[in-house]
């Protein structure tokens, strides 16, 4: 197991930390199943009032930390289990932490502008993007893994399916943060596979689109309001 933590740390450490985060919600809660959306809210999770009225902006951090119940929690690490490890495989450690992050974000800003009147949490965003990196990256060298890039892509078409029928079916799946991440993050893992040295102008890039990000969500807002 050991081996295994350093072989693919930054996968292994996003885990734990979201595990435990999620026995503080339980514990401030009162229930293992299902975390209530006070506690949630208390905690960090997205809500456009908040935000917008009382600047409190490093919720986009702490929302992505945060999972709304047992099933969210177990589906969302286990998929990060499975997918960081391959991005951990190809992508630089600074690298994968950037399209991580940027993707949870973005990709928060995605579900704020659809429903900014909701609560919103969970790392599927930033998961998502991690997975659209692995497509960036298969991408960026088609040529050179055919076989691999050919495999994948029918498995990434397959993945994108089944989450669009699963929002559909679900009302709660925010499908908007999984398709901001999952954008986002294949922008960034196609630039990244391409051009590693460029990490810091992704990331500023990504700082100045959420920075146009929040003051159109402000204006948007405002407006609902008038």
């Amino acid at each position: 197991m050991l081996t295994e933590f350093r072989r693919y740390p930054i996968t292994y450490t996003l885990i734990l930390a979201n595990s435990i985060i999620y026995i503080f919600m339980m514990l401030l809660s009162g229930n293992v199943i299902d975390i209530d959306i006070q506690t949630s809210v208390d905690m960090g999770a997205l809500y456009a009032p908040y935000m917008i009225l009382d600047n409190q902006w490093w919720r986009l951090i702490t929302s992505i930390f945060l999972h709304g119940g047992m099933t969210h929690l177990l589906m969302n690490m286990f998929s990060l289990y499975l997918i960081g490890r391959g991005a951990e495989n190809y992508f630089s450690k600074s690298a994968y932490l950037s399209l991580y992050l940027f993707a949870g974000f973005l990709g928060s800003f995605a579900s704020l502008f659809m429903h900014d009147d909701s609560v919103g949490l969970g790392a599927s965003g930033a998961i998502f993007g991690l997975f659209g990196a692995l497509a960036g990256f298969f991408l960026a060298y088609k040529e050179q893994i055919e076989e691999h890039s050919k495999a994948f892509m029918k498995q990434f078409a397959m993945i994108i399916g089944i989450n669009i029928i699963i929002g559909l079916a679900i009302p709660e799946v925010d499908v908007s943060a999984h398709v901001g991440g999952l954008v986002i993050g294949f922008i960034g893992g196609f630039i990244l596979s391409k051009k590693p040295r460029y990490i810091w102008i992704y990331s500023l890039i990504m700082l100045a689109l959420m920075f146009i990000s929040s003051r159109v969500l402000i204006s948007q807002y405002y407006s609902f309001l008038v």
